[in-house]
């Protein structure tokens, strides 16, 4: 025998006005749901989410969050700020919400960046990485030379064409 149970409304009653964040409630269609129709669901589910909230993590530097946050998440990483200019793509990226490729692209740049950043601070304080070494030439030539090759060769044509487009005559 087959039990029938009537369909309670869901609510949510946290409270706030989220309208102006782009995409937000985008999985308020019951329909949407992945447990639909097999969850009735009902408020007193909520019940057990009143509870009192640790004290947050202290900001002591520049920590970037999403723009569609209205603060920062209540544990975040923040061992080194954004500085030079992988900082300055970092702030850049989180000017735009997280579906957009405003954010990530930058933020995949900022990342090169800074590696470049690295090295340069390392040559600075006197240490010299052994690139070759730590990007795993040795091991790539052995097991990929033609990958290798190919990674050298589009390497040369772009330093070839930054060098020219630097060193143009600038009266053309």
């Amino acid at each position: 025998m087959e039990k029938k149970i009537e369909n309670m409304p869901f609510e949510n009653n946290r409270g706030g006005d989220h309208s102006h964040i782009k995409g937000w409630g985008i999985d308020a269609d019951p329909k949407n749901d992945p447990t639909y129709p097999m969850k009735q669901r009902n408020n007193d589910e909520h019940k057990g989410y009143t509870w009192e909230r640790p004290p947050l993590q202290p900001i002591t530097s520049e920590v970037l969050h999403s723009n569609e946050r209205p603060n920062v998440t209540a544990v975040f990483g923040g061992t080194v700020p954004p500085q030079g200019l992988s900082g300055q793509l970092r702030r850049y990226a989180f000017q735009y919400g997280e579906s957009s490729y405003g954010h990530w692209l930058p933020l995949l740049l900022a990342d090169r960046v800074n590696v470049v950043e690295g090295i340069i601070d390392d040559i600075k304080n006197g240490h010299f990485p052994n690139i070759f070494a730590e990007r795993g030439i040795k091991a790539e030539l052995k097991h990929n030379p033609m990958g290798l090759a190919k990674k050298v060769a589009i390497g040369a044509l772009v330093v070839t064409a930054l060098f020219a487009f630097l060193n143009r005559d600038k009266d053309d």
